[in-house]
């Protein structure tokens, strides 16, 4: 079972994990870049990294806040070989669960539509289609999600 630790975004194997996802995405989108602002060790509050049990990293996610009560999901991701065995539903419960310590009460998050397991996955876990917000408004393969917290 994958074991989740908090950690800083600087992390070298958040690095490398973050680094994998955009090569995947860039592949997937033609080569286009990330829409949006790049998130930063200045504005992330929350980093999750999933390890395997030989402590290889498979996974990450992050929270970016956005205003008091809520916050951006960011950069999601777990390596094609760890695909299938629950971690990012492990990452995202983990993530929800740091957002509602936080007193974050809404989740926003932008994927793709080249993304459809991304899709499957926050809409299987009660997140709703939104309107684009922020940087992500004129972005045509912007597609927006939201989900209210208990």
């Amino acid at each position: 079972m994958p074991t989740l630790s908090t950690t800083a975004w600087d992390d070298p194997a958040i690095a490398e994990l973050t680094a994998a996802q955009q090569v995947e995405l860039r592949a997937r989108y033609d080569g286009a870049g990330e829409p949006g602002v790049p998130p930063s060790a200045a504005d992330v509050a929350v980093v999750l990294l999933a390890r395997d049990d030989d402590g290889t990293p498979i996974g990450c996610g992050a929270l970016r806040p956005l205003t008091a009560d809520t916050a951006e999901l960011k950069r999601m991701y777990v390596v094609p070989a760890a695909r299938g065995r629950g971690v990012s539903r492990l990452l995202l419960t983990a993530l929800e669960a740091a957002a509602v310590g936080r007193g974050w009460r809404t989740l926003l998050l932008e994927t793709g539509p080249r993304q459809p397991e991304a899709v499957g996955l926050y809409t299987s876990a009660g997140y709703r289609s939104v309107p684009a917000f922020g940087h992500y408004v004129d972005d045509p393969f912007s597609l927006c999600f939201a989900r209210e917290l208990a």
